[in-house]
């Protein structure tokens, strides 16, 4: 018998690269999502990916649906939820707080109220490490200060609150929060991965730019940092990895009632200026940078404690930050043959 776990927010990033996790282990994602900052061809490239002749069962809507999530739930029976679905830019959210915590509690709310509807109380939850806020010192554990700077950290925070608040009220509740630190990286394949429109917020796609284009180049923020070649430290996890923690989150879930919290990084970290060395001999060119001032409520240097995680499911990340940027950068090319295609059609129509 099939066993079905709905992905919110699965067409996305991290949730197209779980979803293959799942199909690989032998789990039916369902996948429901509004595409704001996804498409659904994400979702092809998944079955193909993952080897799977059936397509992955989309539903175009928001969480905030309720209507629409009590259908899925009719129609699907489900196991459990693995929730992506949100908005993620911290920048964007300190311009429009509104929308951010309409977006990501709101829904998050809508969603378990629909869950508790439907009798299903196994849930794993996109969390974030901006739920720390700037850390007093790294590795950053669990029991770390908490002190988000943005209304996206905040969202985040509050929406962990609520799970635990509901898993004390109701013991049927298994929830696993997962703090991540900086997912990155594509799928090996080169057939998969992170899809931006304009100008990205992350480093990795930044660079993937960078190294496409022969005009662009890369602003380091600061180089004045106390670390050890100035510029800021962080800790990158390879997306596939991130997806394969979701997978020992869900079967800890089994065994573990309540609400559990976990860190999922690499548990070391890579400056800005090893990250574009690495990237540099992934693409076989030197990233073009210079070094500008620094952003204001940038961290020196935070990475993950990830010993609560691995003592709990075994999970450990196993790609290196080599492995990050060479599936990165195929991936890149990936995107750049799709790009060429429609100019090379209208060059032979000309």
């Amino acid at each position: 018998m099939s066993i079905n776990i709905l992905v919110t927010g699965g067409a996305g990033f991290i949730g197209s690269h779980t979803c293959v996790a799942l199909i690989e282990a032998g789990l039916v994602p369902v996948v429901v999502d509004n595409l704001c900052n996804a498409d659904a061809d994400a979702l092809v490239r998944v079955a193909q990916v993952a080897g799977s002749r059936q397509p992955v069962a989309l539903w175009r809507g928001d969480v905030r649906d309720g209507a629409l999530l009590d259908k899925i739930f009719a129609t699907h029976p489900i196991h459990a939820v693995v929730h992506f679905a949100g908005l993620k830019s911290v920048g964007e959210s300190v311009a429009h707080p509104i929308g951010y915590y309409d977006c990501n509690v709101q829904g998050s709310l809508s969603l378990v109220s629909a869950m508790q509807r439907a009798g299903v109380h196994r849930l794993i939850f996109s969390s974030s490490a901006t739920v720390y806020g700037q850390p007093d010192r790294s590795p950053v554990g669990e029991t770390a200060a908490l002190r988000p700077c943005s209304p996206y950290g905040q969202s985040k925070l509050f929406v962990e609150r609520l799970l635990g608040d509901l898993a004390h009220a109701d013991a049927r509740w298994r929830i696993a929060s997962l703090r991540y630190f900086n997912p990155a990286g594509a799928h090996a394949s080169g057939l998969l991965g992170e899809r931006t429109s304009g100008r990205p917020n992350n480093l990795l796609p930044v660079l993937c730019k960078v190294a496409a284009s022969r005009s662009e180049s890369l602003t380091v923020h600061g180089n004045d940092y106390p670390t050890p070649d100035g510029t800021c430290i962080r800790d990158y996890v390879h997306v596939m990895d991130v997806a394969e923690g979701h997978l020992a989150a869900l079967r800890h879930l089994d065994a573990s009632p309540g609400a559990s919290t976990f860190n999922l990084g690499v548990g070391r970290g890579t400056s800005v200026l090893e990250l574009l060395g690495a990237f540099g001999r992934a693409c076989g060119t030197d990233i073009r940078h210079s070094i500008g001032p620094r952003r204001t409520g940038d961290a020196a240097a935070y990475w993950a404690d990830v010993g609560l995680m691995r003592r709990a499911t075994g999970w450990t990340a196993r790609r290196t930050i080599t492995d990050i940027c060479r599936d990165a950068w195929r991936w890149q090319q990936t995107l750049s043959r799709q790009a060429a295609v429609p100019a090379r059609s209208a060059a032979a129509m000309a």
